[in-house]
């Protein structure tokens, strides 16, 4: 399906659909459909994430400068929260170390566990949360564990960071009023999506459209190498006929399996530019932005907290139904963003250490989709 547009001098602009919506083509003949004929259940969105760390203070320390809430405190657990009624964002268990544990789906319904316990494997059990659960746990093909819930008792909404009253060209919506955004944290509404590599990327894409059931929204693919299928998807919840984000996963092939970054909703671009001022005065490092993304098109901002974990402030993100098939586009560092500042090195993840090198080279090692050509594409992917 296509359209023609014709511009004010004549010119003939010629938009495929998915031009207009999300990339730059769909798929070609016998490419990957990006969703499971038969799932075994459809996950209604993330909950929360799981992380370990050995000084609690610390991380609620950044926790409030970043803008959560704090829903639960223990000696042992620190459950954080959006603004959004709903479950928590994210759990930072006590431990030795620093590490990402991972991520908790929530299922749609109470009898979605049943199903996919009795698929799977696995047992249903009691879910440590705040307001009480179950939860049935898995194992994604890199080894992450994978859960799935549902909650008990929600948690309530909180009071809300109001957006700014705008001035668009005539539309005059403020008057005899000036515009203060206050210098404060950004306050979280919600968490929105989650970014992993892994060695096994199609197994790994694979089984969370047939677990999970969730569609694909857009594919990347290695320049010369479309042949050999894509290397980067993202991902969102099928909710049918109700928009969801254009990614609540988004997974791509690296040396490494595991966390990249986790993204949380703001209001507006304000609640993120005046959030950064705030972050940025207390010594956190930003790893990249203000900019606006391609895929899911949302104005974002990076920061790293004080155990290097990437996490990401984001408003104004993409809505797809269930009817809109997955694009296919290049993958490149240049088209991560439409404007902003390019895309920094800590952020892809290119800066040479000892412990990158060795990752690599036990990659290239493994069983696994990583071999010296698509090392190389990627490699030029992220110098593109």
């Amino acid at each position: 399906m296509s359209e023609t547009r014709v511009n004010a001098v004549g010119d003939h602009d010629v938009r495929t659909a998915h031009q207009d919506l999300h990339s730059e083509e769909g798929a070609l003949r016998g490419e990957h459909s990006g969703r499971s004929r038969n799932p075994v259940i459809k996950v209604a969105d993330l909950a929360w994430l799981e992380f370990e760390k050995p000084d609690l203070d610390r991380a609620e320390v950044f926790a409030h400068d970043f803008g959560f809430q704090v829903a639960a405190r223990t000696e042992r657990d620190l459950w954080l929260r959006g603004t959004f009624a709903g479950s928590p964002c994210m759990v930072i268990r006590k431990g030795r170390a620093s590490r990402f544990i991972g991520p908790a789906f929530r299922a749609a319904e109470r009898a979605d566990l049943n199903r996919l316990a009795r698929v799977t494997g696995n047992a249903v059990r009691e879910a440590d949360v705040p307001g009480g659960g179950r939860t049935v746990d898995l194992l994604d093909p890199s080894g992450l564990p994978v859960r799935v819930v549902h909650c008990g008792e929600e948690l309530h909404a909180l009071p809300e960071q109001q957006p700014q009253l705008l001035n668009f060209g005539t539309d005059h919506r403020r008057v005899n009023a000036t515009q203060r955004p206050p210098r404060e944290p950004s306050r979280v509404q919600r968490l929105g999506h989650m970014v992993l590599e892994t060695r096994v990327f199609r197994r790994a894409l694979d089984w969370y459209l047939d677990t999970l059931g969730m569609i694909v929204s857009d594919f990347h693919f290695l320049d010369g190498q479309r042949d050999r299928g894509p290397v980067m998807a993202f991902i969102r919840c099928d909710l049918g006929s109700e928009p969801a984000d254009h990614h609540t996963l988004a997974l791509h092939l690296g040396p490494g399996n595991g966390y990249v970054h986790s993204a949380y909703q703001v209001t507006d671009l304000d609640a993120i530019a005046a959030g950064g001022e705030y972050l940025g005065e207390r010594g956190y490092e930003r790893s990249w932005g203000i900019g606006r993304h391609v895929k899911g098109s949302q104005l974002f901002d990076y920061w790293r907290d004080p155990d290097r974990f990437l996490l990401e402030h984001f408003a104004d993100g993409d809505l797809f139904s269930c009817d809109v098939e997955p694009g296919w586009s290049p993958m490149s560092a240049s088209g991560l963003a439409q404007w902003g500042p390019p895309a920094s090195r800590d952020f892809l993840g290119t800066n040479p250490s000892p412990a990158k090198l060795r990752e690599v080279m036990h990659a290239l090692r493994g069983d696994n989709e990583l071999d010296p050509a698509r090392l190389l594409g990627l490699l030029k992917a992220m110098n593109s």
